[in-house]
């Protein structure tokens, strides 16, 4: 992270004030599932420095709360590094990383059978690390895509699949 602000710092000192501020653009996303006793709540805002046509780099954060009833209940929280390459206008090729801090609790019985004692309930607390790759279609301000997580842990139980599509918006 030193590294990355180092690099943004040296690259936007040369240039005054007016001139940076019209190069940094504001976006983000937001999730909500909610269904039959379940509910996932993701905000997610970022900013990116656009140093050409071609580049930007950017920051973000992100906090995502899940429930779902009697069964498993998580909190996420962290933040991330963004790099944007756009080859062509309409092509959008991405590199993310990722960390999150993530709380769990979930029933026992479902997912560790096997397990004897200690109550039905099981607490994890960790980091979690992901390295995503990825390409999308860009239209104005909005990029439709899909991206993959070189990193991928099925049994960090922090995402379902390595393969995620995405929305990525910035203004």
């Amino acid at each position: 992270m030193a590294i990355l602000s180092c690099l943004l710092f040296t690259a936007v000192n040369a240039q005054d004030d007016r001139d940076f501020w019209s190069r940094v653009r504001f976006g983000g996303g937001f999730g909500l599932g909610i269904g039959s006793g379940y509910t996932d709540i993701t905000i997610a805002p970022g900013a990116i420095y656009q140093f050409n046509d071609y580049v930007a780099l950017g920051v973000g954060v992100e906090g995502t709360y899940i429930n779902q009833d009697n069964f498993y209940k998580a909190w996420l929280y962290g933040g991330s590094v963004v790099g944007l390459f756009n080859p062509i206008e309409e092509i959008q090729l991405s590199a993310e990383l990722e960390q999150l801090r993530v709380n769990q609790e979930f029933d026992r019985d479902y997912f560790d059978p096997l397990v004897d004692g200690g109550g039905t309930s099981r607490h994890r607390d960790f980091w979690n690390t992901a390295l995503f790759l990825g390409a999308g279609y860009r239209m104005d301000y909005v990029t439709i895509g899909v991206r993959y997580n070189v990193l991928y842990d099925e049994d960090d139980m922090v995402y379902s699949n390595s393969w995620m599509p995405f929305v990525r918006v910035y203004f």
